[in-house]
Protein backbone atom coordinates (compact mmCIF):
# COMPACT_ATOMS: atom_id res chain seq x y z
CA UNK A 1 0.00 0.00 0.00
CA UNK A 2 2.75 2.44 0.71
CA UNK A 3 5.24 3.42 -1.42
CA UNK A 4 9.36 1.89 -0.44
CA UNK A 5 11.13 4.24 -2.38
CA UNK A 6 12.08 6.67 0.20
CA UNK A 7 13.41 6.35 4.18
CA UNK A 8 10.70 9.57 4.87
CA UNK A 9 7.40 8.53 3.51
CA UNK A 10 7.13 5.08 5.09
CA UNK A 11 4.70 3.49 8.30
CA UNK A 12 5.87 5.11 10.72
CA UNK A 13 5.95 8.29 9.00
CA UNK A 14 2.55 8.47 7.64
CA UNK A 15 1.36 7.08 10.85
CA UNK A 16 2.40 10.61 12.53
CA UNK A 17 0.71 12.46 9.40
CA UNK A 18 -2.56 11.16 10.27
CA UNK A 19 -2.54 12.23 13.73
CA UNK A 20 -1.26 15.07 13.10
CA UNK A 21 -4.18 16.28 10.22
CA UNK A 22 -6.55 14.57 13.21
CA UNK A 23 -5.69 17.15 15.54
CA UNK A 24 -5.69 20.21 12.84
CA UNK A 25 -8.54 18.99 10.36
CA UNK A 26 -11.43 21.62 11.67
CA UNK A 27 -8.92 24.62 13.02
CA UNK A 28 -9.99 26.56 10.56
CA UNK A 29 -13.77 26.23 11.70
CA UNK A 30 -15.14 30.00 12.29
CA UNK A 31 -16.94 30.49 15.96
CA UNK A 32 -19.90 28.44 15.93
CA UNK A 33 -18.84 26.02 13.46
CA UNK A 34 -21.07 25.80 10.68
CA UNK A 35 -23.15 28.67 11.26
CA UNK A 36 -22.22 31.60 9.26
CA UNK A 37 -19.27 30.07 7.34
CA UNK A 38 -21.62 30.02 3.75
CA UNK A 39 -22.63 34.01 4.67
CA UNK A 40 -19.60 35.62 6.34
CA UNK A 41 -16.62 34.20 4.17
CA UNK A 42 -15.38 36.02 0.89
CA UNK A 43 -16.40 33.89 -1.75
CA UNK A 44 -14.44 31.05 -2.46
CA UNK A 45 -13.36 30.45 0.88
CA UNK A 46 -14.44 27.77 3.54
CA UNK A 47 -13.16 26.80 6.89
CA UNK A 48 -11.24 23.33 5.03
CA UNK A 49 -9.18 26.60 3.08
CA UNK A 50 -8.34 28.51 6.72
CA UNK A 51 -7.22 24.63 7.84
CA UNK A 52 -5.25 24.40 4.79
CA UNK A 53 -3.53 28.12 5.41
CA UNK A 54 -3.25 28.00 9.14
CA UNK A 55 -1.38 24.18 8.78
CA UNK A 56 1.25 25.61 6.04
CA UNK A 57 1.57 28.76 8.45
CA UNK A 58 4.73 29.78 9.72
CA UNK A 59 3.85 28.75 13.65
CA UNK A 60 2.83 25.19 12.08
CA UNK A 61 4.24 24.14 9.21
CA UNK A 62 7.73 24.91 11.39
CA UNK A 63 6.60 22.99 14.37
CA UNK A 64 6.13 20.13 11.92
CA UNK A 65 9.30 20.79 10.84
CA UNK A 66 11.05 20.49 14.30
CA UNK A 67 9.36 16.17 14.00
CA UNK A 68 10.35 15.86 10.76
CA UNK A 69 6.36 16.02 8.64
CA UNK A 70 5.97 18.08 5.77
CA UNK A 71 3.21 20.78 6.37
CA UNK A 72 1.88 19.67 2.87
CA UNK A 73 1.34 15.78 3.66
CA UNK A 74 -0.65 16.77 6.90
CA UNK A 75 -2.49 19.32 4.90
CA UNK A 76 -3.64 17.07 1.75
CA UNK A 77 -4.89 14.17 4.83
CA UNK A 78 -6.49 16.85 6.97
CA UNK A 79 -8.80 18.41 3.88
CA UNK A 80 -9.02 16.41 1.53
CA UNK A 81 -8.14 16.33 -1.91
CA UNK A 82 -11.64 17.81 -3.42
CA UNK A 83 -9.93 20.80 -3.99
CA UNK A 84 -6.74 19.97 -4.40
CA UNK A 85 -5.07 20.19 -8.05
CA UNK A 86 -2.84 17.12 -7.89
CA UNK A 87 -4.04 14.21 -8.41
CA UNK A 88 -3.56 12.17 -5.06
CA UNK A 89 -1.90 8.58 -4.80
CA UNK A 90 -4.28 5.83 -3.81
CA UNK A 91 -2.69 5.47 -0.40
CA UNK A 92 -2.94 9.26 -0.14
CA UNK A 93 -6.85 9.10 -0.39
CA UNK A 94 -7.38 6.44 1.61
CA UNK A 95 -5.00 8.16 4.73
CA UNK A 96 -7.63 11.40 3.51
CA UNK A 97 -10.70 9.10 4.14
CA UNK A 98 -9.57 7.71 7.46
CA UNK A 99 -10.10 11.59 8.75
CA UNK A 100 -12.58 13.01 6.17
CA UNK A 101 -14.30 10.41 4.16
CA UNK A 102 -17.99 10.13 3.55
CA UNK A 103 -18.46 6.85 4.55
CA UNK A 104 -16.21 6.08 7.36
CA UNK A 105 -14.02 9.33 8.36
CA UNK A 106 -13.68 9.94 12.07
CA UNK A 107 -14.65 13.17 11.75
CA UNK A 108 -18.17 12.47 10.80
CA UNK A 109 -18.25 9.49 13.82
CA UNK A 110 -16.50 11.99 15.83
CA UNK A 111 -19.42 14.80 15.91
CA UNK A 112 -22.44 12.20 15.90
CA UNK A 113 -20.90 10.60 18.85
CA UNK A 114 -20.02 13.67 20.83
CA UNK A 115 -22.70 15.86 19.82
CA UNK A 116 -25.35 13.36 20.64
CA UNK A 117 -24.05 12.87 23.64
CA UNK A 118 -23.63 16.85 24.71
CA UNK A 119 -27.01 17.48 23.28
CA UNK A 120 -28.60 14.93 25.55
CA UNK A 121 -30.42 12.48 22.69
CA UNK A 122 -29.68 8.72 21.48
CA UNK A 123 -29.56 9.74 17.34
CA UNK A 124 -26.17 9.58 17.19
CA UNK A 125 -25.22 6.73 19.00
CA UNK A 126 -23.92 3.60 16.34
CA UNK A 127 -21.79 0.58 17.38
CA UNK A 128 -18.30 2.56 16.36
CA UNK A 129 -16.20 -0.33 18.34
CA UNK A 130 -17.60 -3.05 16.25
CA UNK A 131 -17.44 -0.94 13.02
CA UNK A 132 -13.55 0.10 13.59
CA UNK A 133 -12.64 -3.86 13.70
CA UNK A 134 -14.68 -4.72 10.53
CA UNK A 135 -12.89 -1.89 8.32
CA UNK A 136 -10.99 -3.25 5.58
CA UNK A 137 -9.04 -1.50 2.76
CA UNK A 138 -10.50 -3.09 -0.45
CA UNK A 139 -11.02 -2.66 -4.05
CA UNK A 140 -13.73 0.12 -4.88
CA UNK A 141 -15.22 -1.98 -7.43
CA UNK A 142 -15.80 -5.45 -8.75
CA UNK A 143 -13.50 -6.78 -10.74
CA UNK A 144 -13.85 -6.38 -14.39
CA UNK A 145 -11.46 -6.56 -17.48
CA UNK A 146 -9.33 -3.51 -15.74
CA UNK A 147 -7.14 -5.03 -13.44
CA UNK A 148 -5.94 -1.69 -11.77
CA UNK A 149 -8.93 -0.94 -9.31
CA UNK A 150 -8.93 1.68 -6.75
CA UNK A 151 -8.92 0.83 -3.67
CA UNK A 152 -11.04 2.59 -0.57
CA UNK A 153 -12.36 1.76 3.14
CA UNK A 154 -14.87 -0.84 3.34
CA UNK A 155 -16.18 -3.44 5.78
CA UNK A 156 -16.03 -6.85 6.01
CA UNK A 157 -20.03 -8.29 5.67
CA UNK A 158 -19.85 -8.76 9.60
CA UNK A 159 -19.99 -4.46 10.08
CA UNK A 160 -22.63 -3.60 7.30
CA UNK A 161 -25.45 -3.41 10.22
CA UNK A 162 -22.61 -1.23 12.05
CA UNK A 163 -21.95 0.96 9.13
CA UNK A 164 -25.96 1.00 8.40
CA UNK A 165 -26.19 2.31 12.01
CA UNK A 166 -23.80 4.86 10.92
CA UNK A 167 -25.63 6.61 8.46
CA UNK A 168 -28.57 6.05 9.90
CA UNK A 169 -27.47 8.31 12.83
CA UNK A 170 -26.86 10.88 10.90
CA UNK A 171 -29.76 11.11 8.88
CA UNK A 172 -31.58 11.24 12.33
CA UNK A 173 -29.00 13.87 13.88
CA UNK A 174 -29.11 15.92 11.00
CA UNK A 175 -33.32 15.79 10.52
CA UNK A 176 -33.59 15.76 14.59
CA UNK A 177 -30.79 18.34 15.69
CA UNK A 178 -29.04 19.95 13.37
CA UNK A 179 -31.96 20.86 10.99
CA UNK A 180 -34.28 21.87 13.91
CA UNK A 181 -36.41 24.70 13.43
CA UNK A 182 -34.93 26.70 16.39
CA UNK A 183 -31.23 25.79 15.68
CA UNK A 184 -32.08 27.03 12.35
CA UNK A 185 -33.54 30.26 13.04
CA UNK A 186 -30.83 31.14 15.89
CA UNK A 187 -28.01 30.65 13.32
CA UNK A 188 -30.13 33.00 11.25
CA UNK A 189 -30.05 35.62 14.16
CA UNK A 190 -26.41 35.03 15.11
CA UNK A 191 -25.31 35.91 11.10
CA UNK A 192 -27.28 39.23 11.42
CA UNK A 193 -25.59 39.45 14.63
CA UNK A 194 -22.08 39.24 13.11
CA UNK A 195 -22.98 41.37 9.83
CA UNK A 196 -23.36 44.33 11.75
CA UNK A 197 -20.72 43.47 14.53
CA UNK A 198 -17.67 42.69 12.44
CA UNK A 199 -16.20 44.96 10.50
CA UNK A 200 -17.02 44.73 6.61
CA UNK A 201 -19.68 42.18 8.53
CA UNK A 202 -17.08 39.23 7.36
CA UNK A 203 -14.42 37.39 9.01
CA UNK A 204 -10.87 37.81 8.51
CA UNK A 205 -9.27 35.12 6.23
CA UNK A 206 -5.79 36.17 7.72
CA UNK A 207 -4.51 33.70 10.42
CA UNK A 208 -3.44 35.60 12.96
CA UNK A 209 -7.19 37.35 12.58
CA UNK A 210 -8.52 34.25 12.43
CA UNK A 211 -7.09 32.77 15.59
CA UNK A 212 -7.99 35.82 17.66
CA UNK A 213 -11.57 35.24 16.88
CA UNK A 214 -13.26 32.33 19.35
CA UNK A 215 -16.58 31.43 20.42
CA UNK A 216 -15.21 33.71 23.57
CA UNK A 217 -15.51 36.69 21.63
CA UNK A 218 -18.49 36.56 19.64
CA UNK A 219 -20.47 35.23 22.97
CA UNK A 220 -18.79 38.49 24.69
CA UNK A 221 -20.04 40.80 21.99
CA UNK A 222 -23.02 39.20 21.56
CA UNK A 223 -23.77 40.12 25.88
CA UNK A 224 -21.97 43.71 25.65
CA UNK A 225 -24.13 44.42 22.58
CA UNK A 226 -27.23 43.25 24.29
CA UNK A 227 -27.16 45.30 27.47
CA UNK A 228 -26.52 48.76 25.18
CA UNK A 229 -28.72 50.39 22.76
CA UNK A 230 -25.95 51.90 20.90
CA UNK A 231 -23.60 48.85 20.82
CA UNK A 232 -23.28 47.65 16.79
CA UNK A 233 -25.87 44.82 16.03
CA UNK A 234 -27.76 45.25 19.75
CA UNK A 235 -31.74 43.91 18.50
CA UNK A 236 -29.55 40.71 17.43
CA UNK A 237 -27.96 40.27 20.18
CA UNK A 238 -31.03 40.85 22.16
CA UNK A 239 -32.84 38.07 20.77
CA UNK A 240 -29.52 35.62 21.19
CA UNK A 241 -28.61 36.66 24.88
CA UNK A 242 -32.91 36.83 25.53
CA UNK A 243 -34.26 33.59 24.06
CA UNK A 244 -36.64 36.22 21.94
CA UNK A 245 -36.23 34.53 18.51
CA UNK A 246 -38.37 34.73 15.46
CA UNK A 247 -41.21 31.68 15.13
CA UNK A 248 -42.24 30.00 12.42
CA UNK A 249 -45.06 31.09 10.39
CA UNK A 250 -44.61 28.62 7.48
CA UNK A 251 -42.84 25.28 6.69
CA UNK A 252 -42.15 23.48 3.64
CA UNK A 253 -44.22 19.96 3.67
CA UNK A 254 -41.94 17.47 3.83
CA UNK A 255 -41.05 15.82 0.46
CA UNK A 256 -38.99 12.82 -0.75
CA UNK A 257 -37.06 14.85 -2.75
CA UNK A 258 -35.61 11.82 -4.54
CA UNK A 259 -39.06 10.37 -5.70
CA UNK A 260 -40.66 13.42 -6.52
CA UNK A 261 -38.37 16.12 -7.92
CA UNK A 262 -41.65 18.68 -9.36
CA UNK A 263 -42.54 18.63 -5.48
CA UNK A 264 -39.14 20.02 -4.32
CA UNK A 265 -39.49 22.92 -6.97
CA UNK A 266 -43.07 23.45 -5.72
CA UNK A 267 -42.58 23.14 -2.10
CA UNK A 268 -39.16 25.84 -2.68
CA UNK A 269 -41.60 27.87 -4.59
CA UNK A 270 -44.22 28.27 -2.42
CA UNK A 271 -41.78 28.80 0.67
CA UNK A 272 -40.16 31.61 -1.19
CA UNK A 273 -43.22 33.05 -2.23
CA UNK A 274 -44.76 33.19 1.86
CA UNK A 275 -41.64 35.22 2.35
CA UNK A 276 -41.99 37.43 -0.14
CA UNK A 277 -45.90 38.24 0.52
CA UNK A 278 -44.61 38.31 4.35
CA UNK A 279 -42.22 41.16 3.90
CA UNK A 280 -44.78 43.32 1.69
CA UNK A 281 -47.62 42.64 4.31
CA UNK A 282 -44.65 43.15 7.25
CA UNK A 283 -41.66 44.49 5.86
CA UNK A 284 -38.16 42.36 5.79
CA UNK A 285 -37.15 43.42 8.95
CA UNK A 286 -39.73 41.32 10.51
CA UNK A 287 -39.26 38.11 8.20
CA UNK A 288 -36.72 35.59 8.25
CA UNK A 289 -36.26 32.80 6.09
CA UNK A 290 -34.09 29.33 6.01
CA UNK A 291 -33.45 26.54 4.33
CA UNK A 292 -31.27 23.19 5.05
CA UNK A 293 -30.56 20.32 2.67
CA UNK A 294 -28.85 17.53 2.52
CA UNK A 295 -28.49 15.00 0.15
CA UNK A 296 -29.10 12.08 1.82
CA UNK A 297 -26.74 8.96 3.83
CA UNK A 298 -26.56 6.42 0.72
CA UNK A 299 -22.68 6.02 0.37
CA UNK A 300 -21.33 3.08 -2.11
CA UNK A 301 -18.37 1.60 -0.31
CA UNK A 302 -16.97 -2.06 -0.64
CA UNK A 303 -18.34 -4.59 1.61
CA UNK A 304 -16.03 -7.85 2.02
CA UNK A 305 -18.45 -10.79 1.75
CA UNK A 306 -18.10 -14.30 3.53
CA UNK A 307 -16.77 -15.64 -0.07
CA UNK A 308 -13.80 -13.24 -0.11
CA UNK A 309 -15.52 -11.21 -2.88
CA UNK A 310 -15.98 -7.59 -3.08
CA UNK A 311 -19.47 -6.07 -3.32
CA UNK A 312 -20.90 -2.92 -3.55
CA UNK A 313 -23.12 -1.65 0.09
CA UNK A 314 -25.99 -0.63 -2.96
CA UNK A 315 -26.40 -4.02 -3.82
CA UNK A 316 -25.77 -5.68 -0.23
CA UNK A 317 -27.82 -3.33 1.93
CA UNK A 318 -31.60 -3.03 2.11
CA UNK A 319 -31.14 -0.37 4.18
CA UNK A 320 -28.91 2.60 2.93
CA UNK A 321 -31.16 2.79 -0.45
CA UNK A 322 -34.30 3.38 1.52
CA UNK A 323 -32.59 7.15 3.85
CA UNK A 324 -34.08 10.09 2.28
CA UNK A 325 -32.90 13.37 1.91
CA UNK A 326 -33.17 15.98 4.03
CA UNK A 327 -34.75 18.99 2.85
CA UNK A 328 -36.27 21.81 5.45
CA UNK A 329 -36.92 25.50 4.49
CA UNK A 330 -39.09 27.56 7.44
CA UNK A 331 -40.39 31.47 7.19
CA UNK A 332 -39.95 33.07 10.00
CA UNK A 333 -41.47 36.09 11.57
CA UNK A 334 -41.11 38.31 14.60
CA UNK A 335 -43.22 36.98 17.69
CA UNK A 336 -44.57 40.11 18.46
CA UNK A 337 -47.53 39.91 15.50
CA UNK A 338 -46.90 35.82 15.35
CA UNK A 339 -50.52 35.38 15.70
CA UNK A 340 -51.35 38.22 13.48
CA UNK A 341 -49.26 37.16 11.34
CA UNK A 342 -50.71 33.10 11.54
CA UNK A 343 -54.33 34.51 10.25
CA UNK A 344 -53.42 36.89 7.81
CA UNK A 345 -51.40 33.55 6.27
CA UNK A 346 -54.38 31.61 6.85
CA UNK A 347 -56.66 33.94 4.89
CA UNK A 348 -53.71 33.72 2.04
CA UNK A 349 -52.13 30.70 1.74
CA UNK A 350 -54.23 28.96 -0.80
CA UNK A 351 -53.85 31.91 -3.29
CA UNK A 352 -49.86 31.80 -2.59
CA UNK A 353 -49.74 27.70 -2.93
CA UNK A 354 -52.01 28.13 -6.41
CA UNK A 355 -49.56 30.86 -7.88
CA UNK A 356 -47.38 29.83 -10.89
CA UNK A 357 -45.13 27.24 -9.83
CA UNK A 358 -42.47 28.14 -12.37
CA UNK A 359 -41.43 31.11 -10.90
CA UNK A 360 -39.73 29.30 -8.14
CA UNK A 361 -37.76 27.32 -10.85
CA UNK A 362 -34.98 30.15 -11.94
CA UNK A 363 -35.71 32.15 -8.75
CA UNK A 364 -32.07 32.96 -7.03
CA UNK A 365 -33.78 33.81 -3.57
CA UNK A 366 -35.16 30.09 -3.68
CA UNK A 367 -31.65 29.68 -2.27
CA UNK A 368 -30.67 32.04 0.23
CA UNK A 369 -29.71 31.41 3.32
CA UNK A 370 -29.14 28.07 2.60
CA UNK A 371 -26.49 25.09 4.01
CA UNK A 372 -25.53 22.11 3.16
CA UNK A 373 -23.21 21.89 6.63
CA UNK A 374 -37.93 23.21 11.17
CA UNK A 375 -43.28 22.95 11.82
CA UNK A 376 -45.72 25.24 11.04
CA UNK A 377 -47.78 27.13 13.80
CA UNK A 378 -45.30 25.65 16.92
CA UNK A 379 -44.55 28.03 19.35
CA UNK A 380 -40.93 26.88 20.73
Amino acid sequence: MFPEDTDRKNLPYWRRVVRLAALCHDIGHLPFSHAAEHDLLPDGWSHEQMSRQLILSDNLSGLFKEIKVDAEDVAKVAVGFGKEKDVPLPWENILADIIVGDAFGVDRMDYLLRDSLHVGVPYGNFGHHRLIDTLRILPSSPPDEDSSREISLGVELGGLQSAEALLMARYFMFSQVYFHRVRMIYDQHLIDFLKDWLEDGQFSTDTSSHLLMTDNEVTAGILSAARNTRNLGHKWAKRLASREHFRVLYSRPPQNTERDPEATVRATGAAVRVKRAAEEQYGPSKIRYAQRNDKGGVVDFPVLMDNDSVASSKAVSEVLGQLPGINKEYVYVDKDILNEAKKWLKENLDQLLEMESEEGKNDETATEGSTDFRDAGQDD
